[in-house]
């Protein structure tokens, strides 16, 4: 596996090293000891999948707050995402910019996400599959989202919205001197 660090601090692209032969490829995914080596959490408490049928569905921008922080390994099994973190942690350099990749089944790219930064996706095609691998256990009453088309971050989806939860879409308008009263600090 390569990890290539992205513009937000501690989030990398995770890239499988496939081993190619006639019968096709083999490539890990996950490695406690790698993930270990690069500072990276080793553990995982919980594995998750996001079946989507439409091409355009958005999910996001989610995160838990402290001291229920989490962190994950977000993959696309199937079809193709647009995969976007957005750094809400008020001590970081990158704060309030958000980063995208594109994930897909035929690339099989993988996204290390840190604490205190949302993430949310939009499909590309029909029929999208994505695949959680949380080092945290997920705490309800921590989760909290914020706009996925909220001004103050200016994400640029590739995709009108098809579909998308009342919840996703409905965040209140972000204020920036609520990040410490959001409990989104480190």
């Amino acid at each position: 596996m390569q990890f290539e660090p992205t513009e937000i601090g501690g989030a990398f692209l995770v890239v499988p090293t496939p081993l190619t032969d006639a019968r096709g490829c083999f490539a890990r995914t996950w490695c406690a000891e790698t993930f270990r080596a690069q500072g990276l959490a080793e553990t995982l408490v919980q594995c998750s999948v996001s079946y989507n049928d439409c091409r355009g569905t958005l999910r996001g921008m989610h995160f838990q707050v402290e001291p229920h922080g989490e962190r994950k390994l977000v993959r696309c099994t199937a079809g193709a995402i647009y995969d976007v973190l957005l750094d809400l942690r008020s001590d970081s350099p990158t704060c309030m910019r958000w980063q995208a990749f594109e994930l897909t089944a035929s690339n099989r790219h993988a996204v290390y996400i840190p604490k205190g930064v949302a993430h949310g996706f939009q499909t590309l095609t029909d029929g999208a599959e994505v695949f959680y691998q949380m080092a945290d256990e997920f705490v309800s009453a921590a989760g909290r989202g914020v706009r996925y088309n909220d001004p103050a971050f200016g994400i640029d989806w590739p995709l009108p919205v098809a579909v998308i939860s009342d919840r996703d879409a409905n965040y209140p308008d972000f204020a920036p001197v609520a990040l410490a009263s959001r409990g989104i600090d480190r």
